[in-house]
């Protein structure tokens, strides 16, 4: 993480909400699950706003719970040969407005990753420890919840491997990712471990561009793209769920593939 005060994700979470509307959110997860079908379900009348959140939130529980349970290790998510590669590979952010220029510009001689929680060392990373582990390579298809798609090439470490290096906790729950554009997620432990879960270096066969997480992002090809975050600068692992910024708009926690 670069060395300057870095925003509490808690607070990031809690600014997050404060700037969706109930109207916003409502709209979105009534788009997830009709309101009419949820009460059915629940056999009980839904009269006000924060009665239906709080149903549709419970839903969203479920979901996350079930995918958790589905939700097989072992299985791969497919890799495509090089001819398949998205050139140019699209941009996309959380803020606005949606452009490479407002990618942070991170400087590799300050830059460190702060690992922290349930881990036997740590010790901050830099560059060249991670480039030190062993590296591979995938070619595999990042999904959007915007409705596109695009395969890209990624280069780095398996996050098993250094969940391993780490002497983390294995059988903690989750694990925080915090970023140096102030976006948060997490992830399941099990998704951690899964060997294609990867933090990524390289791209295309270079180095990992700016606008696309410089120094350092997460390849998770089984979820959904808004849980492979960019510029990550910390990591925690630990037994608190902590969610994610678009969670806490209303998306869906596991989002798996």
């Amino acid at each position: 993480m670069i060395k300057t005060p870095h925003p509490d994700s808690g607070a990031i979470l809690r600014e997050a909400a404060r700037r969706v509307s109930p109207w916003s959110r409502r709209l979105f997860l009534r788009n997830a699950l009709g309101l009419g079908t949820l009460t059915a379900l629940a056999g009980c009348d839904v009269v006000d706003g924060i009665s239906a959140e709080g149903m549709l939130a419970q839903v969203s529980d479920f979901n996350d719970r079930v995918q958790a349970w589905l939700f097989n290790p072992n299985r791969l998510a497919r890799e495509y040969p090089e001819s398949m590669i998205t050139r140019p590979f699209p941009f996309n952010s959380f803020y606005v407005p949606n452009t490479p220029e407002k990618a942070p510009t991170i400087d590799p001689a300050r830059w460190a990753l702060n690992v922290t929680g349930r881990v036997e060392r740590q010790d901050d990373w830099r560059l060249a420890d991670l480039a030190r582990l062993p590296q591979v390579t995938q070619i595999t298809r990042h999904i959007c919840i915007e409705g596109w798609s695009a395969i890209g090439k990624f280069t780095g470490v398996r996050f098993s491997v250094f969940l391993q290096a780490v002497g983390a906790d294995l059988s903690a729950r989750y694990v925080t990712f915090r970023c140096d554009d102030n976006y948060v997620t997490s992830i399941d432990m099990a998704t951690a471990l899964h060997p294609q879960t990867q933090l990524t270096l390289g791209f295309d066969g270079g180095a990992l561009p700016r606008e696309h997480g410089f120094p350092l992002k997460l390849r998770v090809p089984t979820k959904l793209g808004f849980k492979n975050p960019k510029h990550i600068g910390e990591i925690a692992v630990g037994d608190d769920y902590t969610g994610g910024y678009w969670e806490t708009y209303g998306y869906n926690w596991f989002s798996g593939l």
